[in-house]
């Protein structure tokens, strides 16, 4: 099913008799397996309103995100939080859309600098479980009435609701960037020098490690004169983890962050593929107990990707920790037999449970996609 409006849509939902599936653009497919009648957003497509001087776009959930990304760059402007590519990884050959974007919180390196896609959400257009079509927030940040559900539909995998339409603030694009690269750090090492980047006043936008070549990775962006200044400072605050490089090569630049944010290195290398989001501090110890075959740690050390054996349940090897791991990749028995999400404190459950009954009281909504 492939509705064109928004009516049409809500039509479909209402009328449903089973489970739906709900189908963006098919390139991820993370969460538990879902048994259902595929309902595609791909016919809500088009830029409804794009206001450069205002920072704000309005978009049908079924737009290309390179569509969205295609007229934010003619203007000079770009969507802040870097969501991440997940094809290479995934093998996966749809196109991403940007209502999928919003309904994972969709966010890449960039997030430890700007914070996350549902910092960037100002409203949403979904229909509920019911085929109600609601509408929350606005088009401006002022807009904060009535409750917050922009942030909850972020993140949700279209279990609340499914999108029809989202709002974004926007920010300009910079004029260059850099990345100083020290070499040759054990992971611990590695997570100092991070943790003194962001905490120097350089604006780091982007902190990640990569443990098979040892190599850190320091983003600056901005304008030309001073992203020259911080690199060159930067550089010199670092110089107790050894000598450091300074990347301007808009190519190179470009290329080696994309690869950290969509973590090419993982892509044809077989295995399964965990995300797990910890405090950066606990980052080498928590790395330490995964016997994984390969990482890659992002976000200063709060985001570690870990590549191991087929089958593997990471939570049951780890144990309790604090922080959350989810399976982003894994063969659809192992996506069936564990859980995908890291699972919720009953007191969270709880609360999770009541607003599913609320926004889907019939469970037909991508149902335990996130259990």
């Amino acid at each position: 099913m492939r509705p064109r409006t928004e009516q049409e849509l809500a039509e479909v939902v209402r009328d449903a008799r089973g489970p739906l599936r709900i189908a963006g653009g098919g390139t991820r497919p993370i969460g538990r397996p879902v048994t259902g009648e595929v309902l595609e957003t791909a016919g809500l497509s088009g830029i409804t309103l794009y206001e450069p001087g205002a920072l704000t776009l309005v978009a049908q959930a079924g737009t290309l995100l390179e569509d969205v990304e295609a007229a934010l760059a003619f203007e000079g402007q770009r969507l802040p939080f870097e969501p991440m590519d997940h094809r290479a990884l995934l093998g996966t050959k749809g196109r991403p859309t940007i209502g999928a974007v919003a309904a994972m919180n969709n966010s890449g390196p960039r997030r430890i600098a700007v914070g996350a896609a549902r910092d960037f959400m100002l409203g949403v257009r979904f229909v509920d479980g019911a085929g109600n079509i609601i509408k929350n927030g606005g088009r401006v940040m002022k807009n904060v009435t009535g409750y917050d559900l922009v942030r909850l539909m972020a993140g949700a995998h279209g279990s609340l609701g499914v999108l029809t339409e989202v709002a974004f603030k926007v920010l300009p694009a910079v004029e260059q960037t850099a990345t100083v690269i020290l070499r040759d750090l054990e992971i611990d090492r590695a997570v100092a020098a991070m943790a003194a980047a962001m905490g120097s006043p350089f604006e780091v936008t982007g902190a990640a490690h990569d443990p098979e070549t040892g190599e850190t990775a320091l983003r600056l962006e901005g304008f030309a004169t001073s992203v020259a200044y911080r690199a060159g400072r930067l550089a010199e605050a670092l110089a107790a983890f050894g000598a450091s490089e300074i990347e301007v090569d808009k190519t190179r630049v470009a290329a080696r962050w994309t690869a950290i944010r969509d973590v090419t290195a993982f892509a044809k290398r077989q295995g399964d593929v965990w995300r797990l989001s910890v405090t950066p501090s606990d980052a080498p110890a928590i790395a330490a107990r995964l016997q994984a075959s390969a990482l890659r740690f992002d976000w200063a050390g709060g985001l570690i990707w870990a590549l191991v054996p087929e089958g593997t349940d990471l939570r049951g090897r780890l144990g309790a920790f604090p922080g959350h791991a989810t399976l982003i990749r894994a063969s659809t028995e192992t996506r069936s037999a564990l859980a995908s999400f890291q699972p919720e404190a009953p007191a969270v459950a709880a609360l999770s449970a009541g607003l599913r009954a609320r926004f889907d009281p019939r469970g037909i909504l991508n149902p335990g996609i996130m259990l």
